[in-house]
């Protein structure tokens, strides 16, 4: 009996010795990090355009508002990784009703310093400009409603989250179309960096 019960006893001082040195081994387990913000990657542009001053449309102010989000995927060298572009999503909205514009496409930043960026946008838009044989004064013959849509901005960060730019935005058709005018917009925007 006396023999059974050492038996025993060493039987269960074996079974319960590993478990009870993992309680009492230091913890290797890595914290939980808090989540990332929601918006975090996203950008908002907004700011006001001289529509078009060299055209028949000259003489009005455009409001610009444009969404930035997060890269697809990052590269591991930052140097490359400014090449990889955000999706962009944006509007020019003519206050006098002359012609408007939606876009969407591909952005980059490239940082020049710190603070001074340059900004590249491309892709296609839709209009809703005059198109056809009798365009009326004081309009451009953009030839369709539909065209292709860049910009150009030289930005300068105010802080990690704010930035002012000079930006040119410019669409056409690229002869697509019998008519390519075009739109010619000049202005300044700020921007919001989640």
């Amino acid at each position: 009996m006396t023999k059974r019960a050492a038996t025993t006893g060493f039987a269960l001082l074996a079974f319960l010795t590993p478990v009870a040195a993992a309680d009492l081994a230091p913890s290797t387990a890595t914290p939980a990090l808090p989540p990332a913000p929601v918006f975090l990657g996203w950008e908002v542009r907004g700011g006001v355009y001289d529509h078009d001053p060299l055209s028949p449309e000259r003489g009005s102010v455009d409001i610009n508002g444009e969404i930035l989000a997060p890269k697809l995927w990052e590269g591991t060298d930052p140097f490359w990784s400014m090449f990889i572009p955000h999706p962009d999503l944006g509007a020019t909205v003519n206050t006098a009703g002359k012609t408007s514009n939606l876009y969407g496409g591909a952005a980059w930043n490239f940082d020049i310093t710190q603070r001074f960026f340059l900004s590249s946008d491309f892709g296609l838009g839709v209009n809703d400009g005059k198109t056809g044989a009798n365009v009326p004064p004081h309009w451009n013959e953009i030839g369709c409603n539909w065209w292709f849509h860049e910009s150009e901005s030289v930005g300068y960060r105010l802080t990690d989250a704010w930035s002012v730019m000079g930006t040119v935005e410019h669409s056409s058709n690229a002869g697509f179309c019998k008519q390519n005018r075009g739109l010619t917009n000049f202005g300044v925007r700020l921007g919001y960096r989640f």
